[in-house]
């Protein structure tokens, strides 16, 4: 029943970006929850595909300046870089 969530590209990225981020910098998902300001279970679902839990505008502009990087920086590219 229980059936993996589709996110689009985009989604996906991000997801992907801030996981490689998080690792990189050897955090755990609570530390990421903290940055933003969400609880350690939100984090645990978007790294979930089973969840439709997503990163916001918000949270990747909290992130950006935790990181010392631009939001633009959790972006692809390109356009429909996945497709």
């Amino acid at each position: 029943m229980s059936e993996k969530v589709k996110l689009s590209a985009i989604e996906q990225h991000i997801i992907d970006f801030v996981t490689e981020v998080r690792l990189k910098n050897d955090l755990k998902q609570e530390d990421i929850a903290t940055i933003i300001g969400v609880g350690r279970s939100f984090i645990a679902k978007v790294e979930d595909r089973k969840h439709r839990a997503k990163y916001n505008l918000n949270h990747i502009d909290k992130l950006a300046d935790h990181f010392g990087l631009s939001p633009k920086d959790f972006l692809p590219e390109k356009a429909n870089k996945y497709i």
